[in-house]
């Protein structure tokens, strides 16, 4: 007993492995980039503190009296522009008194420093105090601290002395890596733009999973029941079609059809009107073909599925109603649609997912267009996270859209289980009470 269940863990090791590595650890790890603010300019590692423009025009809005004090250069008599004095070549008691009697000053103007130099006992001319002056000219701005440490200890080497909640403000606008934050789920439940894209997510799922993958999917499977063999097993593979080509080319077919140099545009043409892309003319049109492209594709998996369970119905039930004097509906709402909840339960939850998943068939036909109007949730955190306009991709909010997708994914799929009342479809035959 022991042995074989060794050999059963043995024999599912690969397929937990498998489930592991190539479904849980993906949504684990898209949780935990949906907790950070990670985009193209943090990167993926960890970052350095750096006031850049950007980070100054961030502090002016919560500082503008230290924001100024940052950006403007600051004249410190250290050690190393000391250096700098005495291989100038100008005399050497100017370096001297400068390390004797200035060391460690710093001078918030240039002005204020040259008038420094103006007064030691050299006297130097105006040119070699200007000189003198430029080796002394330090400034934050642009240099990369490695640490909080080395930020501050800079800003306080420049007689900047800010307030423990300064530090903190300073450091948030100037680290340049990424930080853990909840902010992106703020940012999807806020902004109109995302309530636009779930609205064309809720439209496209609703339509193409109704009027095709369910709805012509199982007219389909019941037309193919009725027909003779032979000519049934034609039409399916006619309708699979649609499956089995390369969605670029099957996408691109599309295209011809409705460019402005398509077949729809020369038969308009032929009636007086001018030729158009009716693909991306309107948003009704865009939408139309959408709709259009990826129902078919969802039409023919819906179409096996429903066939192969018709023909599981004993035919001994459809003889049985003929002798009867039942019709073909009466054979269609009594006989073959009450045997149907599980394939239909089956199709709507899977096809549910991919659609909501999916977003090649658009990416390739409108890229979202015309103006966002056939944007989905899925293209959209596509964009977002790996290909924008902007060029900051911003991952952590890709990710964050994702496991939204997915939460919705679940929450549908629960729906459904309680629609399709799933009990009742897992119980025990009474015949076995």
């Amino acid at each position: 007993m022991k042995s074989s269940r060794t050999l059963g863990l043995l024999m599912i090791a690969p397929a937990a492995i498998m489930i592991v590595l190539f479904f849980l650890l993906p949504v684990v790890l898209t949780a935990v980039f949906s907790m950070t603010n990670m985009t193209t300019a943090t990167g993926i590692s960890g970052g350095v503190y750096q006031i850049a423009p950007n980070s100054l025009i961030t502090l002016k809005s919560s500082m503008p009296d230290i924001a100024a004090e940052i950006s403007e250069p600051r004249y410190a008599i250290d050690e190393a522009g000391l250096k700098a004095v005495e291989g100038l070549g100008l005399a050497p008691d100017i370096a001297a008194e400068l390390r004797a009697k200035h060391a460690g000053e710093v001078f918030p103007t240039r002005r204020d420093a040259e008038r420094m130099i103006k007064n030691l006992a050299e006297r130097p001319s105006t040119r070699d105090v200007k000189q003198i002056s430029e080796q002394f000219n330090r400034s934050v701005v642009n240099t990369r601290f490695d640490s909080r440490e080395q930020l501050f200890s800079s800003l306080d080497t420049l007689g900047l002395k800010l307030t423990p909640e300064q530090k903190e403000t300073v450091a948030t606008a100037t680290y340049t890596g990424w930080t853990w934050t909840t902010d992106n789920f703020a940012r999807i439940a806020t902004s109109p733009d995302m309530a636009r894209v779930l609205f064309n997510t809720a439209l496209y799922v609703a339509l193409v999973l109704a009027l095709f993958n369910v709805g012509y999917a199982l007219l389909l499977a019941i037309w193919t029941h009725y027909m003779p063999p032979t000519p049934a097993s034609i039409f399916r593979g006619i309708w699979l079609l649609p499956r089995i080509t390369p969605v670029v080319i099957y996408v691109m077919l599309w295209k011809w059809l409705a460019w402005d140099t398509g077949f729809i545009s020369v038969l308009m043409g032929k009636l007086g009107y001018a030729p158009k892309n009716y693909l991306l003319d309107t948003a009704y049109h865009a939408w139309l073909f959408v709709v259009l492209i990826n129902g078919f594709i969802g039409a023919s998996m819906g179409m096996l599925v429903f066939s192969s369970a018709m023909k599981a119905i004993p035919k001994s039930q459809f003889h049985a109603s003929e002798v009867d004097g039942a019709s073909r509906w009466q054979q269609i709402r009594y006989i073959i649609l009450p045997q149907m909840r599980w394939p239909i339960l089956f199709v709507t939850c899977y096809q549910t997912l991919s659609l909501l998943a999916s977003f090649n068939e658009i990416l390739l036909a409108t890229n979202g267009g015309p103006g966002n109007a056939t944007e989905v949730w899925a293209l959209a955190a596509y964009h977002t996270a790996l290909r924008n306009y902007a060029g900051n991709l911003e991952y952590g909010l890709g990710a964050a859209m994702a496991l939204v997708l997915v939460v919705i994914g679940v929450a549908l799929s629960l729906v459904y289980l309680r629609v399709f009342n799933h009990g009742t479809l897992v119980a025990k035959p009474l015949i076995e009470d």
